[in-house]
Parts: C-alpha cells; sequence; structure tokens
C-alpha cells in the first residue's frame, strides 16, 4: 500500500504563487505516475497534471499549462506543484495521486490518494 500526505495549501492573492507538496510512503517502489487533481465545490474532480517517476514526462492541463510546474524528488518520495499567475478560479482542494502503470493518465484512474489540501485564490 502507499500512502499520501498533502500540505502548503493557503490563501493567496490573485496574481500570486504558491508550492504545495504530497509526500509518499510505504510501498513507493512501484510507482510511475504522481498527479495532481483538484475540485471545488459543487464541481467535479478535474485533472491539472501528472509527471513519470524521473520527470522526464509531462502532462498538463490546458487551463493551467504555462502557470503551473509539476516537478519530483524520488529521494524523497515527493513530488511538488509550483503554481504562479494564481487566479480566483485556481480555488480548490488539491489532491494528489500515484499510480503504477506507466501512463501518464489524466483521468481518475490511480491507484492512491491523498486527503487533499485547500487553496483559496482571492481576487
Amino acid at each position: 500500500q502507499v500512502q499520501l500526505v498533502e500540505s502548503g495549501g493557503g490563501l493567496v492573492q490573485a496574481g500570486g504563487s504558491l508550492r504545495i507538496s504530497c509526500a509518499a510512503s510505504g510501498r513507493t517502489f512501484s510507482i510511475y505516475a504522481m498527479g495532481w487533481f483538484r475540485q471545488a465545490p459543487g464541481k467535479e474532480r478535474e485533472f491539472v497534471a501528472v509527471i513519470s517517476w524521473s520527470g522526464a514526462r509531462t502532462t498538463y492541463a490546458d487551463s493551467v499549462k504555462g502557470r503551473f510546474t509539476i516537478s519530483r524528488d524520488n529521494a524523497k518520495n515527493t513530488v511538488y506543484l509550483q503554481m504562479n499567475s494564481l487566479k480566483p478560479e485556481d480555488t480548490a482542494v488539491y489532491y494528489c495521486a500515484a499510480d503504477t502503470k506507466r501512463v501518464l493518465t489524466t483521468g481518475l484512474e490511480y491507484e492512491y490518494w491523498g486527503q487533499g489540501t485547500q487553496v483559496t485564490v482571492s481576487s
């Protein structure tokens, strides 16, 4: 089993930046993809970004492309999401996810999920 714990969420003004983290523990050796999703109140959970085990491959949602950067530190079993030029519509609970499949999945078919961290962007 794998456990995922997000941290670093908070309140930021529009145009500001924030970096959130997700630390993995347990049987982390088999993880290939680690991704970020977000969910606003009353909305469906949506894909944000995903990264391969080496960090060589990444995929971003069109809504965050050019503003967000996903990165990975395997020595710490941690994935990061650097969020720049934040907009009020970025406000959501951000969840990290991990999967053993050797693809960069953009759907919800991940094996492991964290509890989420709140990101609020004020206008």
